[in-house]
């Protein structure tokens, strides 16, 4: 099977992430290219300019990287480019003479390799309507969920979009991140005129990681008044982040107000069907010649409820079958995924309900399903509660509505809260993260039963 560095150094790009600040790693390894596998040599490109600073100062971090995807015999050689010039993901000189790319856009995010699911069916829909009617429908769209479920690909998939098919309509989008990196450094060159055209002359901005503005005073108030005037004039725009803007509590009550003015969609963790769609439509789409069926129902069934590390899971099996020339078999897709993801934890959490998680919970606190889904706020009843809406969300792939309305028809705002209060309880009490670790035994236990 042919070797494909761009689809092994999506993986490492993943493990990168992990490791270094977000920052730093736009500036320097962003702009880096897998062009080729030599034997047990990841070849990886790098700009002219900043090639010897990444070779010297990154080499131990991208062969940490690279060990992770292709085994610990593997190493990397950084290599320039074969033609010198400024990259596009090269921050540095974006934030510099005027390079920067027209939109930002990535070509391979489109509504067409978008899979749907029950858990981003009305996101995909809202954000398809902004995208044929831009500044018409829902301005500004909201679009909140955890990482890795789609909500990057929906910015982008509008973009193109309105780029095909807009009418010359302009597109810009960008991560706060970079917009507060762009921002500061138009401030140290006193070149404030050009970045405000840049930003507020976009038919539609697309802005990702919007959380990510809290306690940012000076780009929150540059971004308050960039927001107004696009608006005010009716172009589109369209933000994500990690969380409602009710709970972005760092923010100005007057950003999250206007976030809140249009409408406001979530995007949850993918189902089991969803996530065997993914890997279908992404195996297709690369070519993967699969030695059996069971492969895919493997992956769907053992990797997180997260598209990004799904994605990543399949890359791991492709790539660990081109170094072994071996088939890709379920055996040797069990085989990689054994160590990141058991087998035994997630049986237990795809059947566990969260019926069974309340039931589980109010015998350990001596109460009962009933008592669980009252409205009475004393603690003997509230804390169980909290926690059992926590677990429900840890060990289910139901949302936050579905899991609000398994517990009395409470809202998503009230199971989030829960959530965030039980994990800021787990940190500074011994006590509780006891309690939780025993209940996550018997959830386990539980769950491998049914399957079984």
């Amino acid at each position: 099977m042919t070797e494909d560095p761009e689809h092994i150094w999506s993986a490492v790009e993943d493990e990168l992430r992990q490791t270094v600040p977000a920052d730093i790693y736009d500036i320097w390894l962003a702009p880096l290219r897998a062009v080729a596998i030599e034997g047990d040599v990841l070849v990886v490109e790098a700009p002219h300019e900043v090639r010897a600073w990444v070779a010297e100062r990154f080499a131990r971090v991208l062969q940490v990287g690279a060990a992770a995807v292709l085994g610990p015999e593997v190493t990397v050689d950084v290599r320039g480019a074969a033609t010198p010039g400024r990259a596009r993901g090269h921050k540095a000189d974006r934030a510099g003479a005027g390079d920067l790319p027209d939109d930002g856009l990535n070509p391979k995010f489109t509504f067409e390799q978008f899979v749907m699911g029950d858990a981003n069916r009305f996101a995909h829909a809202a954000a398809l309507t902004v995208a044929e009617l831009p500044g018409q429908a829902y301005n500004p769209l909201f679009i909140y969920g955890p990482p890795g479920v789609g909500k990057t690909h929906l910015l982008h998939s509008i973009g193109n979009y309105v780029l095909a098919y807009g009418g010359g309509l302009s597109v810009r989008y960008t991560t706060v991140e970079t917009f507060t990196n762009e921002f500061l450094a138009a401030l140290h060159r006193n070149d404030m005129h050009r970045f405000k055209g840049r930003y507020r002359h976009a038919d539609v901005l697309l802005i990702d990681d919007v959380q990510f503005l809290a306690s940012k005073a000076k780009t929150e108030e540059e971004f308050f008044h960039t927001f107004n005037t696009l608006h005010d004039t009716g172009s589109q725009l369209v933000l994500t982040s990690d969380r409602l803007p009710g709970d972005l509590g760092a923010l100005e009550d007057r950003l999250r107000e206007r976030f809140e003015a249009g409408l406001v969609t979530a995007i949850a963790p993918p189902d089991l069907p969803t996530r065997l769609a993914v890997l279908r439509k992404r195996a297709q789409h690369d070519g993967v010649e699969l030695a059996d069926d069971g492969v895919l129902d493997l992956l769907a069934e053992r990797a997180p409820h997260n598209v990004r590390a799904l994605e990543g899971a399949l890359i791991r099996v492709v790539a660990f079958a081109s170094l072994t020339s071996r088939p890709i078999t379920t055996a040797l897709a069990g085989e990689v995924l054994r160590d990141l993801y058991p087998a035994s934890a997630s049986r237990a959490t795809e059947r566990l309900t969260v019926e069974q998680i309340q039931d589980i919970t109010a015998e350990a606190f001596g109460l009962t399903r009933g008592d669980l889904l009252s409205h009475n706020r004393a603690a003997r009843f509230a804390w169980p509660r909290q926690l059992a809406m926590y677990l429900a969300r840890e060990h289910t792939a139901e949302t936050l509505p579905a899991i609000g309305r398994s517990f009395g028809g409470r809202n998503h705002t009230t199971v989030l809260h829960a959530c965030r209060r039980t994990a800021a309880r787990l940190a500074e009490d011994p006590d509780a993260l006891e309690v939780v670790r025993g209940l996550t035994e018997r959830l386990t236990a539980s769950g491998s039963l049914r399957h079984d």
